[in-house]
């Protein structure tokens, strides 16, 4: 399991035109990606990873100052582009496998008392942020 994390001040998703999740202050953008073999084991870990990380102002997380996080499914993360100009997506695993994972995720950081904004799985997203210094991480479990 995989996921880019960015520092943000603010961030939406909307499909269709619409607004589906967003957060309106300091907090985490976090796209997860899922592989074959990964499990609701790891889901946990990366959700207390996420809930966790010291990359808010002031060496603070998520979780010393109650910001919000905003969790967009992204199976791109997987995308392998070494060979030829056409990535493949073959290490991403399909949607029946990754959307429960993800909600894993989700479930886990709402366990941990987190405020936690999505996207909408294998939708058409357009997200929309406002960066908040350059921090920008991938994170693997």
């Amino acid at each position: 399991m995989r996921a880019v994390v960015q520092r943000v001040s603010s961030a939406s998703v909307s499909v269709d035109g619409s607004v589906v999740g967003a957060i309106d202050e300091p907090g985490l953008l976090v796209l997860v990606g899922v592989t074959h073999g990964d499990t609701p084991a790891e889901a946990g870990r990366l959700a207390a990873k996420l809930w966790g990380l010291r990359i808010l102002h002031g060496e603070k997380s998520c979780s010393d100052v109650a910001a919000p996080l905003l969790v967009i499914s992204q199976f791109t993360l997987y995308g392998d582009a070494r060979k030829g100009r056409r990535p493949t997506w073959q290490a991403a695993a399909p949607g029946p496998v990754a959307e429960p994972l993800v909600d894993a995720v989700v479930a886990e950081l709402r366990a941990l008392g987190a405020h936690v904004e999505t996207g909408v799985f294998g939708a058409d997203m357009r997200v929309a942020l406002v960066n908040d210094g350059p921090i920008t991480l991938i994170v693997d479990v």
